[in-house]
């Protein structure tokens, strides 16, 4: 069986709305799944700068790095021209504060577009490695929340 390697990379989008945390997320697959802006890294780029132009592909918006989340590595079959493929995927992901754009411009592979509250949005989304990294993102922006109180 033919096996497919990928390196990916996307971001975990938060705003304030007043005093709202709000993450942003995508719809793909017909609507069917809410999941996190990532896509994959091309030759000869750095992850940090494929999840920054991933994220402005699928949302419409321009965000900026916080911090390196964490990565995380996925296995997973796939029908491609008749053969079940196996593909191993490592995807990086990023902390990042919404900028500027319009969830409009969001390319053609997306769906929709939408910001979320923080539970909202961990209970929208589809997949649980997808939780964990929005879980970690959240502690730590409360944490950063806390330090800026002391």
């Amino acid at each position: 069986m033919k096996t497919v390697f990928e390196i990916s990379a996307g971001g975990v989008v938060f705003r304030k709305s007043g005093e709202r945390l709000q993450i942003l997320l995508i719809s793909v697959k017909e609507g069917k799944i809410w999941t996190l802006p990532k896509g994959l890294v091309e030759k000869g780029e750095r992850p940090e700068k494929a999840a920054l132009r991933e994220v402005k592909e699928e949302t419409g918006v321009t965000a900026k790095i916080v911090k390196f989340i964490d990565k995380i590595d996925l296995w997973f079959y796939q029908e491609e021209n008749g053969e079940r493929v196996r593909h191993h995927k490592i995807v990086y992901y990023y902390l990042m504060e919404y900028e500027s754009g319009s969830l409009e411009d969001h390319d053609f592979e997306v769906v929709d577009v939408k910001w979320f509250e923080a539970e909202g949005a961990l209970s929208i989304l589809s997949y649980q490695k997808d939780r964990e990294i929005v879980k970690k993102a959240l502690e730590f922006l409360g944490e950063r929340q806390n330090a800026r109180k002391s």
